[in-house]
This record gives structure tokens, C-alpha cells and sequence, in this order.
């Protein structure tokens, strides 16, 4: 039988179930809280955990920062009366009776449903599960510390956000990077972002000034839902771990450029005939094999290692949704949603890394699955909601969806994206300024027609809310551009 705060509000028209215990889901069901007490909201998370928005600042026009905090599922209906939660996931959906089906045999109704289930890793093909291991979510980041710290040498496959803070946290392990680009952190940062941050990863991690320090919480893992991936890790995830192996050398990173794994070898199952190409070691017998499992790569190198990090991506957390039903679906996988969120099945809405943006982007916006676009889309799903269940309404397209907006931190300093930030969406006949000091900032801005289309910040610059502004207002910086990023002039002068 299920608890009081776990009962399902059946056959109440304004019953709103959100579906997923992320950023974008928890955030969709607090405001819905907050604009209207007489919802019952519903909200249904796979894990104990959940995580909300903490701390959060805001930085510009649509700029901010925020932390993700780490509560007990109930901790969020003792803070919001009209949520009650459950702990179990979904196994069906029949959007024609609006019904959803539990793994414990429930049946959940709903009048409006939210699906923020979030992404899983895509983890690159192999046939040793035990030795390859994704990394999304709070117990996933476990298994991981817990594989570590007995382990001499590791394999990083992936040049996201979780590779490049990966490979800058772990100390006393060897690291094999392993990226298909021609530089680190591609996904972020161009070419000479990377070559600033080049010489980071051999030098020792230092703890990051002004990080607050996030509540976490410790939960038994059932056996039987331990399969089931959690919500997302958000900005710092790793500051304060003990990322550590059992090596002598405290840090120690070989990056192959331009390279994909082939294939994963366990050892006894290596043919002699690719011994020779094992880096690192001179094997000529069997005996010799001193790792337990051995990665191909596409540029013929062997590494031997202790496991595998498989940081590739990730897959929208589509099922079991889509079985039975006519959901519009995207080429990465994640179900479509228009410019009010709402999926092709009636009622039904979608935000966060399940989702897929299909709309006509602004000029200076795009979708990426990232703990920031998780909370917006969360919040602007429960605007859309909320409209149409009371007023039948259609809200203005939400005003964050104008611009790309991304503040983080890689190698202990602090980045920010704006816009266009790498040239996407442009062509050509575009120019690309920079300001760049050592070990302390490195400040590009992309023009074009004489107006700021993106910028990359990395350091304590002071420049972001100014550069956003521009961006949005699509103002003629002509007269000014030489003097953009003369770090002697106050720039937000000109504009006042």
C-alpha cells in the first residue's frame, strides 16, 4: 500500500504528473506549486534523490548561476504541500486514457503530464560491462570513485564537459585521453581555449575559490532499480570528491587526438599479433599481459588499463513512453516538444535532456543538454502548463530561448558561453577578436556586420553581462571595436 504523501491524485482534472527527479523536472513542479495551490502536482522520480536549483544568481539578462542540491524525494512535499512524490519508474504509458504504469503495478491518471526523464551515457560499444563504466548521475560518480581509487590506469573516451573535468580532477592514476578532435574540450572551446588550458592537465588540482560546498545525500541502492540512471550531475559535481587512484605519479595524461576505440580486449582474449602495438610495454608472451583489459584504437595503439570511461554523450530517456504511443522523435533520440513544450500527444509535455527543441531557434540560441537549458525548459514548461489549464492561453516564446547562455568551470576557472561562442550558425565574413592572459583570462568575441554574434570568457573578466547585452541588442559596435576588449576601458561606459 502506498504512503499518504505518495497517493496519486486520481480523476481531479487539474492533477499534474511530472515525470523525473532532475533539474528540469523538480523545477517544473516547484513553480507549478507556486503559481496555483489548487494543482495537484504529482511528482514521480526513479531515485530517493532528487536534485533542485540552490544558490542560484543571476548573472546578466539570462545569464545566471546557480548550485544543484541533492534532497531526500519527500524533503520536496514537506516544502510544497501540493506535491506529493513517489519513488518508482515508469514502465507504460497510454497517452489515449491517460494512464501511466508503474513498475509497481500502479496506475497513475493524470490531466496534464510533464516527461523530464532526463538522458542516460551513451556508452560506446563494447562487450566487457564490467569494465566500462558512463557517468551521469550521483551513483554512477560512486561506482566510478569506488573503481578508482584501486585502479593504476585509466581510459577516458570523450571531449564533453565530464572527460575534461575528469581528466583535470583524477590524480594518482594514469589517464589515457582518448578524443576524435584535433583539441581538448572541443565541445566547448575552440582551438586556442584549449591550448590555454593545455598545460593545466599536468599540473596538480587546486580546490576553486567560492565554491559552495552542496548538501549530498547517501542512499541504499536497491538491486533491483540500480540499473535505472538518475538525475544529472550539475555544475562542481566533482569538487569535492577524492578522485584518486593507487599510482605513484600524482598526475600523468597522454592525449591521442583524432582517434575512436575500435575495440575493448579483455586480456586472454588478445591475439599475439597485436602485442606489438600495446604502448608502453615490450609483451612477447601471454604471461607478460599485466592490465585486464586492452583498448584498440583507430591510429593502431593498444593501451592497457584497469577500466574504461565512456564520456560520449548522452541518450534521451525515452522509453517507455514511446511504446504504443505517436510521439514525434528527433534524430538524437529525444521526443519533440514545440514552442510551448508541449509533445505531439495531447496533454503531454516534455523538458530537459529527454526533449528535443523543435521550433525555430533565435539567432543566438540552440539546444544543448545541459543542467542550464534543464532548469529554463523546466520552468517554462510549467508556465505553459499553468496558461493552458487556466486561462487556455499560449504564453510568449520564453525569453531565455533568445540567446545561449552557460556559465561552468573547467581546469578550476571559470567559463563563460555566450551565443554564438564558437562560431556556430556562421559561415563566413565573420572576424574573431581575442584578449588573452596567461593563467589568467582568455576573452574571445565573434563580429559580424559590425555587431557581437558570441563570446567565450574564461577567467574572472568582469565582461559577461555587457557582451550578453550586446548580443541581444544586436547594437552597431564600429566606433568602439577596437577598443572592445581594451582591458584598460570601462566598455560598459559607452553603452550607458
Amino acid at each position: 500500500m502506498m504512503s499518504t504523501d505518495e497517493q496519486h491524485p486520481h480523476n481531479d482534472h487539474k492533477s499534474i504528473v511530472i515525470v523525473g527527479g532532475g533539474i528540469a523536472g523538480v523545477t517544473c513542479a516547484s513553480t507549478l506549486a507556486g503559481l496555483c495551490c489548487d494543482y495537484k502536482i504529482h511528482l514521480i522520480s526513479s531515485s530517493p534523490v532528487i536534485k533542485s536549483v540552490g544558490n542560484f544568481k543571476q548573472r546578466g539578462v539570462h545569464l545566471s548561476e546557480f548550485d544543484v542540491v541533492e534532497k531526500d524525494l519527500h524533503q520536496l512535499s514537506q516544502e510544497f504541500p501540493s506535491i506529493c512524490v513517489s519513488n518508482c519508474s515508469i514502465v507504460g504509458l497510454d497517452t489515449e486514457r491517460k494512464i501511466l504504469h508503474t513498475d509497481k503495478s500502479e496506475q497513475i491518471v493524470y490531466d496534464r503530464l510533464c516527461i523530464c526523464s532526463g538522458a542516460h551515457p551513451k556508452l560506446i560499444p563494447h562487450s566487457c560491462p564490467e569494465y566500462v563504466l558512463g557517468i551521469r548521475d550521483t551513483s554512477s560518480v560512486t561506482d566510478f570513485q569506488s573503481k578508482l581509487s584501486d585502479s593504476k590506469r585509466i581510459l577516458i573516451v570523450g571531449n564533453g564537459g565530464i572527460a575534461t573535468e575528469l581528466v583535470y580532477s583524477i590524480e594518482f592514476c594514469e589517464i589515457v585521453w582518448v578524443i576524435k578532435d584535433d583539441s581538448i574540450s572541443s565541445t566547448f572551446l575552440d582551438e586556442g581555449a584549449a591550448k590555454f588550458f593545455t598545460k593545466k592537465l599536468s599540473t596538480n588540482r587546486e580546490p576553486r575559490a567560492n565554491v559552495s560546498k552542496r548538501l549530498r545525500y547517501s542512499v541504499d541502492v536497491d538491486e533491483k532499480t540500480s540499473h535505472i540512471p538518475g538525475s544529472a550531475l550539475g555544475p562542481d559535481w566533482d569538487e569535492s570528491l577524492d578522485l584518486k587512484g593507487c599510482s605513484n605519479v600524482r598526475k600523468n595524461v597522454q592525449i591521442e587526438f583524432m582517434t575512436e576505440v575500435v575495440e575493448i580486449h579483455r586480456a586472454k582474449d588478445l591475439s599475439r599479433n597485436k602485442y606489438p602495438h600495446i604502448k608502453g610495454e615490450n609483451i612477447t608472451e601471454t604471461n607478460d599481459l599485466i592490465w585486464p583489459i586492452y583498448v584498440e584504437l583507430s591510429n593502431n595503439a593498444i593501451y592497457g588499463c584497469d577500466f574504461v570511461v565512456s564520456a560520449t554523450g548522452v541518450i534521451p530517456n525515452v522509453e517507455p513512453f514511446l511504446t504504443g504511443n505517436s510521439f514525434k522523435t528527433s534524430s538524437e533520440g529525444g521526443i519533440c516538444v514545440d514552442e510551448e513544450m508541449r509533445t505531439t500527444e495531447q496533454d503531454v509535455y516534455a523538458a530537459g535532456d529527454v526533449c528535443t527543441a523543435d521550433w525555430n531557434w533565435a539567432d543566438y540560441w540552440f539546444q544543448m543538454r545541459l543542467w542550464t537549458q534543464a532548469r529554463q525548459m523546466g520552468f517554462y514548461a510549467a508556465q505553459c502548463i499553468h496558461l493552458h489549464m487556466t486561462k487556455g492561453e499560449s504564453p510568449l516564446l520564453y525569453a531565455p530561448f533568445e540567446i545561449f547562455t552557460h556559465a561552468t568551470s573547467f581546469y578550476g576557472m571559470k567559463v563563460i558561453l555566450l551565443g554564438l561562442f564558437n562560431g556556430q550558425k556562421l559561415i563566413n565574413n565573420h572576424k574573431i577578436l581575442f584578449r588573452i592572459q596567461e593563467d589568467v583570462e582568455y576573452v574571445k568575441v565573434i563580429i559580424q556586420d559590425s555587431k557581437l554574434k558570441g563570446a567565450l570568457l574564461i577567467g574572472e573578466t568582469d565582461l559577461e553581462e555587457c557582451f550578453e547585452n550586446l548580443i541581444i541588442n544586436q547594437l552597431n559596435v564600429s566606433n568602439i571595436e577596437d577598443e572592445l576588449l581594451n582591458p584598460s576601458i570601462d566598455i560598459e561606459d559607452y553603452f550607458d
